[in-house]
């Protein structure tokens, strides 16, 4: 696409400057003069005149760019060699502003998805063989080992591990499992080896299922069609009707009529009734607001989305790293005998050996070096906690589990969030809450989204109940939907697209590859671009870069300008145009008063859509 721009782009450039080198100098015979005219002509306009003649030849007769061609070939006609060069130089202009805003559309989703697993290990006659997923048969036993993923859903038979849910839930703390426990393909193995009897095909897998619905819903997706191409499928067949009458009835009734005359005021009615200020000053307004979108660090991937955007009724949010941050954190510490400070300082010192993200977000939230010598006798105790020794002290530092264990008399957190319990020398000492904070900017873009009269916000997650009400009762959204899998998620998008009115939108949020199916089957989807994955940016219609949902409720607030401007353009510029035509067709204007006059509305629509670009953040 790119290539093809700069293609463009140049051959705009080499006819601009024949049609100044022609205005500009005097030539001893105006057959060069002529010449230099089509050649300016052919370099700008040759791929509309094929354009136009292939679809001739599949029945589309009357589209834009049969009206282009003929209004220019008329001008040529008539001796109008500027002005047909000019109309079809302005024609091209408009085309690159619109191929420019759409360059960055997206592409395949599914080659991007980087959950698909490249092999399995499957025991074989007593010994692993490595195959593709799609040869591993039920009931066969594959060999996981640490940092692979998992190919195919199955049962462990042998082997506990923490498993990288994220992929498919959005969960960032991997979720323990041992035997006897089902696992979804998609998933990535942390830490154990694990032995799983495989239970379903790889084409009936997650992982499988996930891929073709981004593949089946992108399929789905209903597209708007270009105003200019609806436009022209009323307009073209109307104007070429009438020239064409223009030019046979005038000398059949009127007496003494010129048919040299009436033919010339006919190619001049076609001339003239080329839309140009359309042309240019439509796919102008939908760039305008594009660029305006992208100061605010908004990606919005073509005109049809920004137009879509404008008609918002219902908007989807994923949970994690859409509405909350998605990276826990350290919330509160509640003490019993020791200052939160040095309840903090035990359990960093405890957990210091481990990498698991609650044990990272424990040391980041004590954010001091620890000194190691002080550090004895630690023992992770998988799916529990951890045992150590803390200068002299005993620290446990874990689950519910961990104090029964131990028998450490505690009290239970009823609070929203993972709790860590804290014993030292044997004694119960605190809590500390870790949980996935919302972003302050959720806040700001649920009043936002009420303000732009979105009716509905709902919010579909995979993570668990009691977190998601929490969520969904802080921010005050209408519905929320719990404990889903990716394909849980498209079901539910299905169900509320039928909610919609007819010119209404429904639009989904999300950041992870467990949200590209939805992405992708949206009126509008919308993607979180600083922490999103690659699936989820390239599935989205749009995508929100600096991760801020508020920027999507300014994006809206632009769409709507966008489409008020594109409005006020199209009426003035179809006003003009019919006043200019009328006149043309009674041979009360010369040519180059109406070339004037729509040169003058082109440049007033073009200012009309600049405007775009001052519209404020709130």
């Amino acid at each position: 696409m790119e290539a093809k721009m700069k293609k463009k782009l140049i051959r705009i450039i080499i006819s601009l400057l024949l049609i100044i080198i022609c205005l500009l100098v005097e030539f001893d015979t105006n057959i060069y003069k002529d010449i230099l005219y089509i050649v300016a002509y052919t370099i700008v306009g040759y791929d509309i005149i094929l354009k136009a003649i292939r679809n001739i030849l599949k029945g589309k007769i009357f589209d834009e760019n049969f009206l282009m061609t003929i209004a220019t070939i008329g001008a040529f006609c008539i001796k109008e060699f500027p002005e047909a060069v000019a109309v079809m130089l302005f024609y091209q202009i408009g085309e690159l502003f619109q191929n420019y805003a759409v360059d960055k559309s997206r592409k395949s989703v599914a080659s991007l998805m980087d959950i698909r697993p490249d092999y399995a290990n499957v025991y074989r006659e007593e010994e692993i063989e490595r195959v593709d997923p799609d040869e591993v048969n039920i009931g066969e036993i594959i060999l996981v080992k640490p940092g692979e993923k998992i190919p195919l859903d199955g049962t462990i038979v042998e082997g506990e591990s923490m498993l990288n849910m994220q992929a498919l839930t959005g969960e960032s703390v991997p979720r323990k499992v041992t035997v006897n426990d089902d696992v979804l393909s998609g998933c990535i193995n942390n830490d154990g080896i694990l032995k799983i009897k495989v239970n379903k095909e790889f084409k009936e897998s997650t992982v499988s299922k996930i891929l073709d619905l981004v593949e089946n819903a992108s399929n789905r997706k209903s597209k708007s069609e270009n105003f200019i191409s609806k436009f022209a499928k009323y307009y073209t067949p109307v104007v070429v009707v009438v020239a064409l009458l223009l030019a046979i009835i005038p000398p059949l009734i009127i007496k003494d009529a010129s048919f040299s005359e009436w033919l010339y005021r006919a190619l001049s009615f076609l001339v003239v009734s080329c839309p140009c200020a359309l042309v240019i000053s439509i796919p102008l307004s939908f760039f305008g607001g594009i660029g305006a979108a992208s100061k605010i660090g908004v990606l919005i991937k073509g005109s049809n989305y920004l137009e879509a955007l404008a008609n918002t009724e219902i908007i989807v949010c994923d949970k994690t790293g859409t509405l909350t941050e998605g990276v826990f954190k350290v919330q509160e510490i509640d003490a019993i005998g020791y200052s939160d400070n040095d309840l903090l300082r035990y359990a960093s010192y405890a957990e210091n050996f481990s990498n698991h993200p609650i044990s990272l977000s424990i040391k980041q939230a004590y954010g001091k070096e620890i000194n190691e010598k002080l550090i004895s006798k630690t023992k992770e105790i998988s799916g529990k906690g951890v045992k150590a020794q803390v200068d002299g002290k005993n620290i446990l530092v874990g689950n519910e589990k961990l104090m029964r264990e131990n028998d450490i008399k505690f009290k239970k957190s009823e609070k929203i969030g993972t709790t860590v319990y804290v014993a030292i020398e044997g004694k119960f000492a605190g809590t500390i809450l870790i949980a996935d904070k919302i972003k302050d900017d959720s806040y700001k873009a649920v009043k936002l989204f009420k303000k732009n009269k979105v009716k509905k916000l709902i919010m579909l997650t995979g993570d668990q109940e009691n977190i998601s009400k929490s969520v969904a009762n802080e921010l005050n959204l209408d519905e929320y939907y719990s404990e889903l899998l990716p394909q849980d998620k498209v079901s539910w998008v299905e169900k509320l697209m039928t909610q919609k009115s007819t010119e209404g939108k429904l639009a989904f949020i999300g950041d992870g590859i467990n949200d590209a199916p939805a992405l992708a089957l949206t009126d509008i989807g919308i993607a979180m671009g600083g922490i999103g994955s690659d699936a989820a940016i390239e599935a989205a219609d749009v995508v929100i870069m600096t991760d801020e949902p508020s920027k999507i409720a300014n994006s809206i607030n632009i769409s709507k300008k966008t489409m008020r401007i594109v409005h006020q353009n199209i009426i003035f510029a179809i006003t003009v145009k019919i006043a200019v035509l009328l006149l043309s067709a009674f041979g009360i204007t010369s040519m180059w008063i109406a070339v004037f006059a729509d040169v003058g509305v082109s440049i007033l629509a073009i200012l009309n859509a600049l405007r775009i670009l001052k519209v404020k953040e709130r």
